[in-house]
């Protein structure tokens, strides 16, 4: 299994979301890979691919953390593995 996640934020945009979405990432020991984000008529749009491998916390307590900090921003997160991701978008 991949040791890699897709991470999506979305939502209106306001002061400190890529900040506290990177803070939880970094608290869960989450190497950030890569990090797209756009504006587009003021609905902020982030996706981001981590590395988890060398992190002692499971997929699920990482998930957990990055959903419920989406609640307090009142943003939208999903998080999957990124081989469910890319198998989700095979055509």
């Amino acid at each position: 299994m991949s040791d890699q996640i897709i991470v999506t934020v979305s939502g209106v945009d306001k002061v400190g979301i890529v900040a506290k979405i990177a803070t939880i990432l970094s608290e869960h020991e989450v190497n950030i890979e890569d990090i797209k984000q756009t504006l587009m008529q003021g609905h902020f749009v982030m996706f981001l691919l981590g590395d988890i491998a060398n992190s002692k916390f499971s997929f699920k307590e990482i998930k957990e953390a990055l959903t419920s900090t989406g609640k307090e921003l009142g943003m939208e997160v999903w998080v999957q593995r990124k081989e469910i991701f890319d198998n989700m978008h095979m055509i």
